[in-house]
């Protein structure tokens, strides 16, 4: 087994501009990093909002693990692939009865194993279960297979992450945020050894309103009702991070940001 090991994470990727900004991206920071993982948030991946089983097979030929949030259930053609394709995580502290899974364990190179486990916030979003107290749960039991444990907490207040970033300290090896669609600059190592960082961003078209069109987020602003989003399509902008982690004991050595923005190709 290697001493470390590096994993790249990337924020909501938002329809398919934002699949081929990572397929696009994706094998330049591969030979840049050499990680043993990539796992990217997916909730937005097909046509803007939820998942499809064939969506879920073009993601699955760039990333290992894919996490979500509340969009995940948008698409009702989507919802049994949850059961399918044990790597694609829902939110753990959904109530039980409902389909897929909100944890799994994935093995790379020589042997190296990452737990992943996916939450969703309740401030201003759905009031499901506990995050803090489903967070601890699925980390000790994904400690009793590996150390080394990423956490994709899909929350909107900043605060919520924050909290959940010192709650699991030294307990996981990474919190990283989704679900705001705009890249924080707090990434950092916490005492303990848990590498942090509020929100990853997005991956998907670069001039829009987070990932939307802007003529239609604006209608929305002004007219105060409901409005069909889609995503945008012109342009690239990319975010994320690479974490390295030692494998025998599953601390965070260093975290560091990526973001990529391209302007839209001219007709």
């Amino acid at each position: 087994m290697p001493a470390k090991f590096g994993v790249l994470v990337f924020g909501d990727v938002i329809g398919r501009a934002g699949r081929t900004a990572l397929r696009r991206h994706l094998p330049a920071l591969r030979r840049k990093y050499a990680p043993a993982f990539v796992v990217a948030n997916a909730e937005n991946a097909a046509g803007g909002v939820g998942m499809t089983e064939d969506v879920g097979r073009e993601m699955f030929a760039m990333a290992d693990v894919l996490t979500s949030g509340n969009h995940i259930w948008d698409k009702k053609e989507g919802i049994p692939y949850l059961d399918r394709e044990p790597r694609l995580l829902r939110p753990a502290n959904y109530p039980p009865g409902n389909p897929g899974r909100g944890a799994c364990v994935v093995e790379g190179p020589d042997g190296v194993k990452l737990g992943v486990i996916n939450l969703q916030g309740r401030v201003f979003m759905e009031a499901i279960d506990c995050p803090f107290r489903t967070a601890e749960a699925e980390a000790a039991k994904l400690r009793e297979t590996t150390p080394c444990i990423l956490v994709d907490l899909h929350a909107e207040a900043t605060s919520e992450k924050m909290a959940m970033g010192w709650f699991l300290d030294g307990k996981v090896s990474a919190v990283v945020g989704t679900h705001t669609h705009v890249p924080t600059a707090d990434e950092r190592i916490l005492p303990g050894g848990t590498a942090y960082l509020t929100d990853l961003g997005m991956v998907g078209a670069r001039d829009t309103v987070i990932g939307i069109r802007r003529d239609q987020a604006i209608e929305k602003f002004l007219l105060a009702r409901p409005v069909r989003f889609e995503p945008e399509k012109g342009g690239t902008f990319l975010s994320g991070v690479y974490i390295e982690i030692e494998a025998a004991t599953g601390r965070a050595l260093s975290i560091v940001r990526e973001v990529i923005t391209e302007d839209p190709v001219a007709d």
